[in-house]
């Protein structure tokens, strides 16, 4: 690879770093192109699936601010970059080396912190954000529904209250 083919493949790989929220690394020994291509639009728009050399992707990922990653550079190294919901992309990753355990997840990193590959599968056991954010919405309406029966019971109850009052002094002949 000329010296020009690669400083343009280190501004790329930097630019994905930049530009993700987060970045996987996986080997992917033995999976055929077609495996690869499945695994890319498994992914979807969420992901980019990309092949890069080891030592320029740790230039890049040093260039872009991203540690942690220099111990997982070894052997096959592919990156997926997450633009969109992370835990979607980790799920699809983790999916698909259940199907083909020829993708192994190394680990890779989330908002600048290191991850290693328990921590992925830990990510992608949680729910997506949709579903975070309707069970959120959910509970805030659990919430003010109790309230506003609180707050109408007060009323009713004061209102039988009186009635029992007025019942009793009917009895007792007042």
């Amino acid at each position: 690879m000329a010296r020009a083919d690669k400083a343009t493949a280190v501004a790329e790989l930097k630019s994905e770093f930049e530009g993700s929220a987060a970045a996987v690394l996986t080997e992917y020994r033995g999976l055929t192109v077609a495996q690869l291509k499945q695994l890319r639009v498994t992914l979807g728009e969420n992901a980019k699936f990309a092949v890069a050399k080891n030592t320029l992707t740790k230039i890049a990922a040093n260039q872009a601010g991203v540690t942690g990653l220099d111990d997982l550079l070894l052997g096959p190294t592919a990156v997926a970059f997450v633009k969109g919901d992370v835990v979607e992309a980790a799920k699809g990753l983790r999916d698909f080396a259940k199907a083909n355990p020829l993708l192994v997840i190394k680990g890779g990193v989330l908002e600048g912190k290191a991850l290693d590959a328990a921590e992925i599968t830990k990510l992608a056991d949680l729910e997506s954000r949709e579903v975070l954010l309707a069970k959120l919405a959910g509970a805030i309406k659990a919430k003010q529904s109790a309230a506003a029966a609180m707050f109408a019971a007060l009323p009713t109850n004061m209102a039988q209250l009186a009635d029992a009052l007025r019942a009793k002094r009917e009895e007792a002949g007042e």
